[in-house]
């Protein structure tokens, strides 16, 4: 009994001296804290800024509004000067449209004083061969009945060309009359084909001819008019993209570009700013991440990528880590970007810097900038105790 009270003892002192020895030789942090990068919102234009009073450390969403900056004198001469080419051109398109529809009334018409003229030429030819045929038919009939007679000239009548005392011949009337039918045949079928030969100077009517006057001048004024549609269109789309130009100089409201933190006000409501100046900075929560500090022993024991454990001080839980960057003693030159400076007991050390995956799905943790906690590199004698408890 003795000898088991001592075996026990010795044991209990073994396992003692391991948990101590285990604990305080295992890898570990000498401070850590969840940090995050920092955004810089600028303002996109010059103007005069209008911004809300928020508390330092409000939450913002992506997309909500910050402030906004308005340029009331911006330079928009170029513009008016377009919307102005635009007004002439819809002008004269206006005035092109209005000729083309005159000029289609009145070639309507000289079409249809045309088409009468057409249709009564072709009748008075008609007529004027029936009556031919008939005075060839009767001096024919009257030559055969009494030849060489003054008959068949009065049948016939003095021929237009002939010439003052010129003397009078049957057959010369006989002859005529044949030609007075042959020349008004060939009109008819002329003027059948759309070609009038009467006047003997012109192949159409008046009206023809300025009917084709008008459908040149109707195909120039389409022609014109597709041009000036055509530019027009040019003009319109220069003037948007002027106007979407002017607008941007004009101002707008700046949104914040991530989910995260109000973090530094850098301008005032109603102060003047210039293009690229800088209005806020913003914590971007979804770039959390842990830095911390260790000894130069642990440090060149640290790889890229190992695995870590980030315990937050006042939490039993623990998060799986992975080694992200090892900046080495001194780094202060990494932190101007991050929001939480370090130390300069910090800066004595060897910075190491973790991904903490966890942390981003955690309500409470998810944006808890400067939340202190210790870091894990190796398994310690207590590890499942504390996953226990």
């Amino acid at each position: 009994m003795k000898y088991k009270r001592l075996l026990l003892g010795a044991l209990a002192i073994i396992v003692a001296l391991w948990i101590i020895v285990g604990e305080q030789m295992s890898g570990a942090s000498a401070d850590a804290f969840i940090n995050a990068r920092l955004v810089t919102v600028r303002s996109d234009v010059a103007g005069q800024i209008d911004m809300e009073r928020r508390a330092l450390g409000a939450k913002v969403g992506q997309g909500e509004v910050l402030a906004s900056v308005t340029d009331p004198l911006v330079d928009n001469i170029r513009l008016n000067d377009l919307i102005m080419e635009q007004d002439f051109l819809l002008s004269e398109l206006a005035r092109l449209t209005a000729y083309r529809i005159a000029t289609q009334d009145v070639l309507g018409k000289l079409e249809k004083r045309s088409a009468i003229f057409s249709r009564h030429r072709i009748e008075e030819i008609e007529i004027m061969l029936d009556h031919a045929k008939d005075r060839l038919s009767l001096i024919e009939q009257l030559g055969t009945l009494e030849p060489e007679t003054d008959a068949v000239l009065d049948a016939v009548g003095a021929p237009n060309d002939a010439l003052p005392a010129e003397p009078r011949f049957p057959a010369l009337a006989l002859n005529h009359a044949r030609e007075r039918v042959a020349v008004l045949e060939v009109a008819l079928r002329a003027a059948q084909a759309g070609v009038f030969l009467g006047d003997g100077y012109n192949d159409a009517p008046n009206a023809e001819q300025r009917a084709v006057e008008l459908r040149s001048e109707f195909a120039a004024t389409d022609a014109s008019i597709a041009d000036v549609e055509a530019r027009q269109l040019a003009v319109a789309s220069r003037i948007g993209r002027e106007r979407q130009r002017v607008n941007g100089l004009t101002g707008g409201d700046i949104a914040a570009p991530v989910d995260g933190l109000l973090w530094e006000v850098l301008a005032a409501d109603q102060e003047r700013v210039e293009r690229g100046d800088p209005v806020v900075r913003m914590v971007d929560c979804g770039s959390i991440m842990v830095s911390l500090s260790v000894s130069e022993g642990i440090y060149n024991t640290l790889t890229i990528g190992q695995p870590a454990k980030f315990r937050p001080l006042g939490s039993s839980r623990v998060y799986d880590a992975t080694v992200s960057r090892l900046a080495g003693a001194g780094a202060a030159t990494i932190y101007r970007n991050l929001a939480v400076a370090p130390s300069q007991k910090h800066l004595e050390r060897y910075d190491v810097t973790l991904l903490v995956s966890g942390l981003a799905t955690d309500p409470e943790l998810s944006c808890a900038i400067g939340r202190t906690g210790r870091a894990f590199f190796d398994r310690r004698p207590l590890d499942g105790l504390r996953k226990l408890f």
